[in-house]
């Protein structure tokens, strides 16, 4: 199936620094096909993380094009921008990024409470996620009565809860234990198989080898 969700031609990202110039990603180019499980690998400070950045609309290349769910996200302004990151993406951080004082369930409701659907709604699409990523008997716990894993799980339902196209998870095994990081690599590939993409950033190739293609970069170039 051709169906490119991620489209990169040339994409340039560099920062001034008062009389010089820091490239951080320089002409990297690639597609990314619905349906994929993709890993972004490369060491700390090789661009990757700037990678996933403009992917996911949260940072703006130089040069280059950049397409996302067939627009051209080089024209966007930031408005736009944000509805994209909104409505097409699912993020995942490392350190989860959860509302400390509320109970899981409200963290994975909490995005389409923003976009204004009602709270029964809400908090009965979160409460099936929760079952989904195996917390359906935590659903009223709050981050702080959570395992690092657990905590990650109610990440990865707050991400799907908007229903969207890609999934992006920056490093989100990297403040987890090994366990806890095979069984959320193991939920990664399960939701896969359910169809979702994923695009996964890592410096471990032990987890960037469960996706089904690894793109490494390095010197914020990529090589095969």
């Amino acid at each position: 199936m051709d169906n490119k969700l991620i489209y990169m031609k040339d994409i340039v990202k560099y920062y001034k620094m008062g009389k010089s110039t820091l490239t951080v990603l320089d002409k990297v180019s690639l597609e990314i096909q619905e349906g994929e499980f993709v890993a972004v690998l490369g060491p700390s400070g090789s661009g990757k993380s700037t990678l996933m950045n403009i992917i996911g609309c949260i940072d703006v290349a130089n040069s280059g094009e950049f397409s996302l769910v067939d627009e051209d996200m080089m024209k966007k302004n930031e408005d736009q921008l944000a509805y994209i990151r909104n409505r097409v993406l699912g993020f995942i951080f490392q350190r989860f990024n959860l509302l400390p004082k509320y109970k899981a369930i409200h963290n994975v409701a909490f995005p389409l409470l923003l976009r204004g659907y009602n709270k029964e709604k809400a908090y009965s699409r979160a409460s099936e996620l929760l079952e989904k990523v195996g917390l359906g008997d935590r659903m009223d716990h709050k981050p702080t009565e959570l395992s690092g894993g657990q905590q990650q799980r109610v990440s990865i339902a707050r991400a799907l809860v908007g229903d969207p196209k890609i999934l992006l998870a920056d490093e989100p095994t990297g403040a987890l234990d090994s366990k806890s990081g095979g069984e959320i690599m193991d939920l990664f590939m399960q939701l896969n198989d359910e169809g979702n993409t994923i695009v996964l950033i890592t410096h471990d190739l032990q987890i960037a080898q469960k996706a089904h293609r690894i793109i490494r970069v390095k010197d914020g170039k990529i090589y095969a």
